[in-house]
This record gives structure tokens, C-alpha cells and sequence, in this order.
């Protein structure tokens, strides 16, 4: 699975969409660090190394940088999550370890902050938590939905309503408890080859049989 990546600099100036890119790893970093009512586009501007104008120019307001950058986090969210088919030829377990992987990523430290601060601008933003919640949780479910859909026989809504029903059954628990600090994120980078050691696959897979099974 490919996984989209800053740009590196080359020894001269940013411009353009190198710049704009650049800009929103920037931003993603601060608004985590100081949340969005204290990130400041001056902030932004400085530890992009650019001006405000230019920061302007990409993004005419918080607002704006803010949806961009949950862009960006849906553009790397997928981009290490990939598809069902990914993880196995056998369809149900290609289910179960897509679940876990899910489960996997929403507990990583920064998925964790990222999820706090857009429940934290929920009230105010509303718009900007749907952005959220339809960046993971819908992206994961339509990918979910087109796979049980695929290979299983399942008719789209009856499999649209299995979707959402095993991501609420493997992640929220857990999920919760994390967002709550009742239990530890994980540090550093989740890699799927760590899967097993991170996520309790025994309990994911007794949920997706007794699922696919009703």
C-alpha cells in the first residue's frame, strides 16, 4: 500500500503545490498541538517558513486550512488502510484483518488527537466534524460495503447495514476507552505487520463470524 508523504524540500523556495502541500503537514502538526480556537494562521505561516500572504493565497481562512487538512488526513488515512482485498484471499478474513486495521489506526496517538479536536469543535464547527466523520468512518464503510457486497452476495443496503454494525462492534469499545484515556493510544507508527500484537484479532474475528453468519 502506497502512503502519501510530505514533499522534501530541494534547496530552493516551495511554490506552488509543493508549497501548498507543505503547508497543510505544517497546520496538520499545530492544530493537534494547540487545537483549532488556539492555532493561529501566524503560527502556521512561521513554521511553514512562508509569508502570510502566501499562506493566505493557498487558504483564505482557518476554516479553509482546517478542511483542507482533514483532506490530507483522509488522503494518508486511506492510503494506509487500503481495501479488504489487501490483507487476505480468503473473504472473511480479509474482513477480520480489515477490521483490526481499522481498530488499529483510530487508537494511533495522532488519529486519537485528530478525533478529540474535531469532537472538541463539534458544537461550533459542525460542518468541519462531518468533514471528520465522513473522512474515516464513511471512507471505511463504503470500502467495507463494496467488499461484503462483492463477495458475499449481499444485497448494498443489507451490507451497508453490516458495515456499520462490525466497525460500532470491533472499534468503539476500545475506541472509547482511548478517547477517554481509560486506556493507552499507540505510539509510533501502526504497521499491519504488527497487527496481532496490537489488536485483540481473536475477539475481532469472533465478531465477524457470528456477523456474516446471522
Amino acid at each position: 500500500m502506497s502512503r502519501p508523504t510530505e514533499p522534501k524540500p530541494r534547496g530552493e523556495q516551495r511554490r506552488g503545490e509543493e508549497l501548498r502541500r507543505h503547508i497543510l503537514f505544517v497546520a496538520k502538526d499545530v492544530f493537534l498541538e494547540s487545537g483549532y480556537e488556539r492555532a493561529s494562521m501566524d503560527t502556521v505561516a512561521a513554521r511553514a517558513g512562508t509569508s502570510k500572504r502566501s499562506l493566505y493565497a493557498h487558504f483564505e481562512s482557518k476554516d479553509r486550512l482546517f478542511l483542507a487538512v482533514l483532506d490530507l488526513v483522509h488522503e494518508l488515512y486511506l492510503g494506509r488502510l487500503g481495501t479488504p482485498g489487501d490483507y487476505s484471499d480468503d473473504p472473511a478474513e480479509a474482513v477480520v484483518l480489515f477490521c483490526g486495521r481499522f481498530l488499529q489506526l483510530m487508537v494511533w496517538e495522532p488519529q486519537v488527537r485528530t478525533c478529540r479536536l474535531s469532537i472538541a469543535e463539534a458544537e461550533r464547527l459542525p460542518e468541519n466534524a462531518r468533514a471528520y466523520f465522513d473522512t474515516i468512518h464513511g471512507s471505511t464503510r463504503d470500502l467495507l460495503t463494496t467488499y461484503v457486497t462483492d463477495h458475499f452476495g449481499t444485497a448494498p443496503q443489507d451490507a451497508a447495514a453490516l458495515a456499520d454494525d462490525l466497525l460500532g462492534r470491533c472499534v468503539l469499545p476500545r475506541l472509547f476507552r482511548t478517547l477517554l484515556g481509560v486506556e493507552a493510544p499507540l505510539r509510533g507508527m501502526p504497521e499491519p505487520a504488527d497487527l496481532a500484537r496490537d489488536v485483540d484479532l481473536d475477539a475481532v474475528r469472533g465478531t465477524v463470524t457470528a456477523a456474516l453468519q446471522d
